[in-house]
């Protein structure tokens, strides 16, 4: 079993910082969904209510996230060999399924205000549109850098941007239906917001499923794998490979490895070495377990089935 990771103090640091920037997240949104709920019940305005729906899944997502990133943290133990490592993924796969039922649910409510269209009051609808617009906006700027390299991270991140979007699109119509009395703009703008999470949406939920399926990373090539071990002179063929990810930072890969020759335990250790460098260096694999054979009667296929 090869493995090719670090952990440091400074990880641990920037850990508890990603913990503390999600709680201040929550709290701002708590606000919001508070104050656009009241003033969406006041104004008439759906797009104002979609909106505090939306950040009220924010709330819940933020939540789940901070959750996730409390719980990943955790160690190993006898009867969790893995920890909690997987929390993070099953926090996104949630996120991002909420975002989908609730682009849906918009559309719901919109349709039925397109077919009865109401008067709306619009100057409550632009000023806690800037409030929101202001408070995501804040929120989204400290989730940013981790949004990058952690899928918990993206999905909350994702949930904030959307919703900044959003309050945007509240705005804007808050503006047209001020001066030009469009209130048909406040389902319409709801219509779009939804079509626009729907999309963020998908994407994610595809992202973590396939996590979560223990697919192959998109971004590697079984071929190519299997080609670049197999020019290590001593392989005769190397067969029956899965590589899966564990989570963002962890790549595993098992495989059988065929030998031309019946080497020694000690020689098999200097192979393996090698086998791991190539797959650290080349593809990211860091976490790797290779099972040895030499004339052994098995399947000799890339890929068999278990």
């Amino acid at each position: 079993m090869g493995h090719h990771h670090s952990h440091s103090h400074t990880d641990h640091q920037h850990k508890d910082i990603k913990g503390k920037k999600l709680l201040f997240s929550i709290v701002l949104n708590i606000l919001i969904t508070i104050s656009q709920v009241i003033g969406g019940l006041i104004s008439g305005s759906l797009s104002l209510l979609s909106d505090a729906l939306h950040n009220f899944s924010d709330v819940v997502s933020l939540m789940i996230s901070y959750i996730a990133d409390k719980y990943s943290k955790k160690e190993a133990s006898i009867k969790r060999t893995f920890g909690y490592k997987r929390a993070e993924i099953i926090a996104a796969f949630v996120n991002s399924a909420t975002l989908i039922i609730v682009a849906f649910y918009l559309v719901y409510e919109a349709i039925e205000r397109f077919i009865e269209p109401q008067e709306i009051e619009s100057s409550l609808v632009i000023w806690l549109a800037l409030l929101a617009i202001i408070a995501n906006g804040l929120s989204v700027l400290l989730l940013k850098k981790e949004s990058k390299d952690n899928m918990n991270m993206r999905s909350a991140y994702l949930h904030l941007l959307t919703d900044m979007s959003a309050s945007v699109a509240v705005l804007v119509g808050g503006l047209l239906m001020k001066y030009y009395e469009w209130f048909w703009v406040d389902s319409l703008l709801t219509i779009l917001i939804a079509i626009y999470l729907l999309i963020m949406g998908y994407d994610l939920l595809k992202s973590s499923f396939k996590v979560l399926m223990l697919f192959t990373p998109d971004e590697l090539n079984l071929e190519m794998i299997n080609n670049s071990i197999s020019q290590i002179p001593e392989i005769k063929n190397v067969h029956h490979i899965h590589i899966w990810q564990l989570n963002e930072e962890e790549v595993h890969m098992e495989a059988h490895v065929d030998f031309y020759t019946d080497i020694t335990l000690s020689e098999f250790d200097k192979i393996l070495i090698k086998i791991e460098e190539k797959l650290f260096h080349d593809f990211g694999i860091n976490h790797v377990n290779i099972q040895p054979e030499f004339q052994k009667d098995d399947p000799k296929d890339i890929v068999v089935q278990d």
